[in-house]
């Protein structure tokens, strides 16, 4: 095949036919490298030469495919209930933050049972021993590579029998010796990939790609690269905390958005079944600026802590420092709160934590950071034994949000006996005093808030 020279960006993955120094589809500049590839012939690239289809309808018999449980009940969590044969699970997250930990144990846990292998691109097999004898795994019946070349781990795992989980660590480190290409790069990735996957669904064993994550939190390479895998991961976690959340943002065979939450210790990561009790294990009651809420996270309900600290502010521009929950979501609150309220927060210093290293990404939060606010500027603490959810409009209203008796259950099961909901999640006129066990309160405008302080 004739060999042609493309420009593909690193960060995207758009392909370009003459250099630019901006790449057009994500407009990041400096990442349009140049790229060999093989040109297709012509009876590949379209008209003649191909087979015509055997079209079916939807109706007929349908094979089920064997989900395999790991044992660890949080990943099997986020995965859907277990591992389905065949499948690829991409999972990505910061450099140390725990990816080959949590691999190796799932290879651990599985081996009794079934046939499992460790390929790595990025350590010796003496590292991975040593990590093994950490986490109490050296006896265990996983099979071990240290190896980069995709022609020699593919020949190898289509002569193996009966191989149930393989790990791949990482996509990034793998090349293919028919691509001209150094190891990392778009085509790489993409190449590697495909032909990774193509083995697993042939021989119908479970592949993990571990990969690496850019400055930004997504995973490196090319997005086609999510787009053909089963399920998606995502490792998150302030190294500087002991908890981990491994958040599924795709999965063909289950829910999204589910989280499995962890704890790092000396001896690898532990599960954490009741992670509301653990966040708020540690919180004070009548401190100022501290606000529980209440959250759902996938399916599964979640208490969370939300610090602030507002205070005068001693330069020029003010400070808004962020961590938890996005910083834009904070300038609207902030900017209800001085127009539909009067108080002035635009002079002020304001610190935002959610206790834990947890991140939130639901709206609902948005009436426990007003009250945390609020209480902050007021040296007034909220209500020790409430919790609070609610979405707060431009307008200043409180808007509804679903999913309002799970929360109240895992309020209730934690001791709590007051919850502030908006209007239109008042429960039935027989049960507004008393909603499965707990006091209900309704606001209708982030003005009632307000009053709470006055």
């Amino acid at each position: 095949m004739a060999k042609e020279s493309i420009w593909t960006c690193k960060n995207c993955g758009h392909t370009h036919y003459k250099w630019v120094g901006k790449c057009d589809n994500c407009n990041t500049f400096q990442s349009v490298i140049k790229e060999q590839r093989n040109s297709l012939p012509k009876n590949l690239s379209g008209g003649d030469g191909g087979k015509r289809l055997s079209l079916v309808s939807l109706s007929g018999n349908i094979s089920t495919p064997e989900s395999i449980k790991t044992e660890i009940n949080e990943f099997d969590r986020v995965c859907g209930g277990g591992l389905i044969s065949g499948s690829a699970i991409l999972v990505g997250g910061d450099p140390g933050i725990g990816k080959s930990t949590l691999l190796i144990q799932i290879c651990g846990a599985l081996s009794n049972k079934k046939k499992c292998i460790y390929i790595s691109g990025e350590e010796a097999i003496d590292q991975i021993r040593l990590r093994a004898k950490r986490l109490e795994l050296e006896n265990t019946k996983v099979k071990l590579a240290a190896e980069t070349n995709v022609r020699d781990i593919t020949k190898t795992l289509d002569e193996v029998d009966s191989s149930n989980v393989v790990v791949i660590d990482s996509i990034q480190t793998m090349y293919n010796d028919s691509i001209n290409s150094p190891p990392g790069t778009v085509t790489q990735v993409r190449a590697c990939a495909q032909e990774l996957i193509r083995i697993a669904k042939k021989n119908g064993f479970i592949i993990f790609l571990i990969g690496h994550v850019t400055k930004d939190g997504t995973i490196a390479g090319p997005r086609v690269l999510e787009h053909i895998v089963d399920t998606v991961l995502y490792f998150e976690g302030d190294r500087g905390h002991q908890f981990r959340i491994l958040r599924v943002v795709k999965n063909r065979f289950g829910a999204t958005d589910e989280i499995g939450v962890f704890e790092m210790s000396e001896r690898g990561l532990h599960e954490v079944s009741n992670p509301s009790a653990i966040f708020l294990a540690d919180r004070r009651g009548k401190i100022s600026g501290n606000c529980v809420f209440a959250g759902i996270e996938g399916s599964r309900p979640l208490l969370m802590e939300i610090q602030a600290l507002v205070s005068p502010c001693s330069s020029g521009q003010p400070r808004r420092n962020v961590v938890g929950l996005d910083a834009n979501r904070l300038s609207m609150i902030t900017a209800v709160l001085e127009s539909r309220c009067g108080i002035e927060l635009s002079r002020q210093d304001i610190f935002l934590n959610v206790a834990g290293g947890l991140k939130i990404t639901e709206p609902a939060a948005d009436a426990a950071v007003a009250t945390a606010l609020i209480s902050a500027l007021h040296n007034k603490p909220a209500p020790s034994g409430a919790v609070m959810f609610s979405e707060i409009g431009l307008s200043g209203e409180m808007r509804s949000v679903p999913q309002i008796e799970q929360r109240i259950k895992e309020a209730k099961k934690l001791g709590f006996n007051e919850a502030w909901v908006p209007k239109q999640n008042k429960p039935g006129k027989t049960e507004t005093a008393n909603y499965f066990g707990l006091s209900i309160k309704t606001m209708g405008h982030i003005q009632d808030l307000v009053k709470e302080f006055d």
